[in-house]
């Protein structure tokens, strides 16, 4: 894919300071408000944007996604569904990526790894009273910022209870981080986000997720135990209830939330000294980039909110739809 000659200057309300990156829904800029508030504004690729039926599911979660306003989300604050290119906007992080922060720095230590699943477990009571499942919590869509845990990218959430932009049958996640229920593509709702959190907490602590990687994963996700060596003994338990096969087995959030506060440090510190400097440095280069006037690429340490957001790829022609302008 050739990097666009430009990238648009304005979307809805938001002058464009900068292009972020781009996945399989679409490109993510970075965007200002008028009065000066900092987004991530995500815009759908035209292959997506043709599509009828894409439109009415997308415009029904975005809806839905405007009800959550958990501290722990990264929460919508605008959107246009019936653009063009239909686009919405995000409160945007100046920190790392979980994932980032294991893959740089290593795993997190205990009390840090408490603090940072009880705010997943807040972020996820939040989407769920909105009767949302995320459908794809993994350590790229938890963004570490200095008060806590962000959750991010309800791209691929759903509605409980109506149709969603996945349906029974179609398998949409990260396998390593989905849910036996979400492997076999039945259908999935609170428990399923359990199951991911459940390794999403394997991960911080360990570096790696419960079950593995690459194309066995599916079938040990459904049918073999998860491995946590090195997960530390007060957290086992725990973990392994996450990580029931069944859905009905794993705890509700309201339990995993006391048990993970009862035993963390009062205060516990957060964030982890590595992750304070990578937020200290983006925050740095956000200053910055308030401080110029011309729209540029950003620069490298802010890509990873992006790249928290999005997985995939995109075509010439949806920048030169998206732009308006140049060669596709």
């Amino acid at each position: 894919m050739r990097t666009p000659v430009s990238d648009p200057m304005k979307i809805g309300p938001y002058r464009i300071v900068g292009r972020l990156g781009s996945g399989g829904m679409g490109w993510v800029y970075l965007g200002r408000s008028p009065a000066g508030r900092e987004v991530a504004v995500k815009v759908v690729r035209p292959e997506l944007a043709a599509e009828h039926e894409f439109r009415e599911r997308f415009a029904r979660e975005v809806a839905a996604a405007r009800v959550v306003s958990g501290a722990y989300t990264a929460a919508v604050v605008d959107a246009d569904t019936e653009a063009e290119l239909p686009w919405l906007a995000t409160m945007y992080v100046p920190g790392p990526s979980l994932a980032e922060a294991v893959r740089t720095d290593g795993p997190l230590p205990e009390p840090q790894v408490r603090r940072l699943g009880a705010g997943l477990v807040e972020a996820l009571q939040a989407i769920h009273a909105a009767r949302v499942v995320h459908r794809d919590l993994k350590p790229a869509n938890v963004l570490l910022a200095s008060d806590g845990p962000r959750v991010i990218d309800f791209g691929i959430s759903r509605v409980d209870g109506a149709p969603g932009l996945t349906q029974v049958g179609v398998v949409v996640g990260t396998p390593p981080f989905m849910s036996p229920e979400q492997i076999k593509g039945a259908p999935v709702g609170p428990p399923s986000d359990v199951f991911s959190l459940g390794g999403v907490l394997v991960y911080a602590l360990t570096g790696r997720p419960p079950h593995g990687s690459g194309e066995a994963v599916r079938y040990r996700v459904v049918l073999a135990e998860p491995q946590l060596d090195g997960v530390p003994a007060g957290m086992r338990e725990l973990i392994s209830g996450c990580l029931a096969k069944q859905p009905q087995d794993r705890p509700a959030l309201d339990t995993l939330l006391a048990d993970l506060l009862e035993q963390t440090p009062k205060p516990a510190s957060w964030p982890p000294p590595t992750v304070a400097h990578s937020i200290k440095v983006r925050t740095h280069e956000l200053a910055n980039r308030r401080r110029q006037s011309v729209s540029e690429s950003v620069p490298s340490c802010l890509l990873l909110h992006a790249q928290a957001l999005l997985d995939a790829g995109l075509t010439d022609r949806m920048v030169a739809e998206a732009v308006g302008r140049g060669d596709a």
